[in-house]
Formats: C-alpha cells, sequence, structure tokens
C-alpha cells in the first residue's frame, strides 16, 4: 500500500526532530560524531517509524525485527531513534558520553535495551546481521534484519566476505543500508580508497539492489517496501546522502565526522530545524 502524504510528513518532521535532539545531545558532551549522525537521520527514521516491528516494552521479542548499527560512531542517531520509540525516557539523551551513562561512545548492548549487539569496530556489523538473519531462518521465524553501514566502512575485507554469505544462504530477510555521503573522517572516500561503482560490486555479489535519495522519505519508504518483496537473495538499499544533513553548518563538511557543535553553531542550526525542545 502507498505511503500517504501525512504519512510521509510525520516521518519527515520526526527526522526533523531526531536531527534537533542529536545536535542538543553532541553539543552537550562536547564529543561524538555530528556528520554521520545527521545524514542518516532520515534512513533510521524510516526504519523505526515506518517499516520496523518491535515492542520497546519487549526489547527481547523473538518475532521482532533487528537493526544492527555497523558504523557504530553514529551512536547518537541510534540512541535518539529509541528514545523517541519508547526504550527509555527521552531525558537521558541528555546524559550521553558522561561518567556511568548508559549512553557510551559507541552502542553498547550489555547495558541499553533496543542494542542488538555492541558495534563501532567497523566492518563486522553485515556479519552480524548475516547470523542474525540466519537464525529467523532456521527459526522459521518473521523478523526482518536491517544493517546501516558507512560508506567508508566498505573498504573494510570482512564486509564483502558478509557479502558472499548473505547471498550463499539466500538472505532474503536481510536488508542492507548504505550511507554514501561520500566523506570519512580522512576525507572524501574516493580519494582515501575508492569504493565505487557501490550498486555494481553488491549487484555481482547476487544481491538485489536499488539506488535511492536518501534523504527522500518517499524514496526511503518505497525501498523499504519493495526490499519486503524480494526473494532467495539480500538486499542492498544505497542511499545518496550528504554529510552533516540538516544544518549549513555541518552539510558537506569534512571536519564535523567526529567533532561536535560550538555554542554559536547549535544555535545557527538550531533556527535552520526550527527548534522545539528538549536538551538545553
Amino acid at each position: 500500500m502507498a505511503v500517504t502524504k501525512e504519512q510521509l510528513s510525520a516521518l519527515e518532521d520526526k527526522a526533523r526532530r531526531m536531527r534537533i535532539d542529536i545536535l542538543k545531545t553532541l553539543a552537550g558532551c562536547g564529543s561524538g560524531h555530528t556528520g554521520g549522525s545527521l545524514s542518516a537521520t532520515d534512513i533510521v527514521a524510516a526504519l523505526y517509524f515506518y517499516k520496523m516491528k518491535y515492542d520497546p516494552k519487549k526489547p527481547q521479542w523473538k518475532d521482532r525485527d533487528s537493526f544492527i548499527l555497523s558504523k557504530g560512531h553514529a551512536a547518537p542517531l541510534l540512541y535518539t531513534a529509541l528514545a523517541h520509540a519508547g526504550f527509555f525516557e527521552h531525558t537521558e539523551l541528555c546524559t550521553l558520553r558522561k561518567l556511568g551513562s548508559r549512553l557510551q561512545g559507541h552502542p553498547d548492548s550489555k547495558y541499553l535495551p533496543g542494542i542488538e549487539i555492541s558495534t563501532g569496530s567497523l566492518g563486522q556489523g553485515l556479519s552480524v546481521a548475516n547470523g542474525v538473519a540466519l537464525a529467523h531462518k532456521l527459526d522459521k521465524g518473521p523478523g526482518r534484519v536491517f544493517a546501516l553501514l558507512g560508506d567508508g566502512e566498505l573498504q573494510e575485507g570482512q564486509i564483502w566476505e558478509a557479502a558472499m554469505t548473505a547471498a550463499h544462504y539466500k538472505l532474503d530477510n536481510l536488508c542492507a543500508l548504505v550511507d554514501n555521503n561520500g566523506l570519512q573522517i580522512d576525507g572524501p572516500v574516493a580519494k582515501v580508497m575508492g569504493v565505487e561503482p557501490i550498486t555494481d560490486k553488491w549487484r555481482a555479489f547476487g544481491w538485489e539492489v536499488f539506488d535511492i535519495n536518501g534523504h527522500n522519505m518517499a524514496e526511503i519508504t518505497a525501498a523499504l517496501d519493495r526490499a519486503e518483496t524480494v526473494k532467495g537473495k539480500p538486499t542492498m538499499i544505497v542511499c545518496r546522502t550528504v554529510k552533516g544533513k540538516g544544518s549549513s553548518v555541518f552539510e558537506g563538511k569534512v571536519e564535523f565526522h567526529g567533532t561536535t557543535p560550538s555554542r554559536d553553531e547549535l544555535e545557527i542550526a538550531l533556527k535552520e530545524l526550527a527548534d522545539e525542545t528538549v536538551c538545553k
């Protein structure tokens, strides 16, 4: 069934409010990854508030859909999604990276509900997603698995071993997405170690591949719907995105890969995002 204009508008507003929370929490702790959290916000908003099945009151529900944040440095994005989804109180976002907080610099599944696996060591998340998807197959369970990768992460050899494995086992309950924002900590991905042509490579590995605008909610939701109809092979959605999306302060600027906004930068960004409230 086609997504309504009202649904798309609600998802776009959800992504806007998530970006506000991400920026406030990052500015509050003064440490973390701004660019890659903002570039994938629309994708994660669509996953958590349109496509995925889960119960925040029963995080270990066996038939849940699973989300693996392979690019674990975008933890502020995941924490924000989990808070908005009701896995923990919204105010806990303000404790990001503080001593004793459950919201560590990278996701830790030991302490926080809704996190499937501790991530941050790049290249490993797709392998974990394969295992979860295969387990669902063996159990004949309905759960689907979604894994979000970074484009720079595709430089890791383990990703391609996992790509081969997923196709071999015909994991059609697995949908991976690449946040293809073109920048990594050392500069443009193309200069550090080129990974293009991404779509052709995944097709060559036996995946169904969709190439979309990762900030267009209609395209994101349509691709997620199409992925659910694919049979006999896994799906890759290549999402063309902008690092730091949401504010002119951060967009396309590699220096915000691993730095946080100053007070002045935050003020500009919040005005551009029509700020409401959360962490002051």
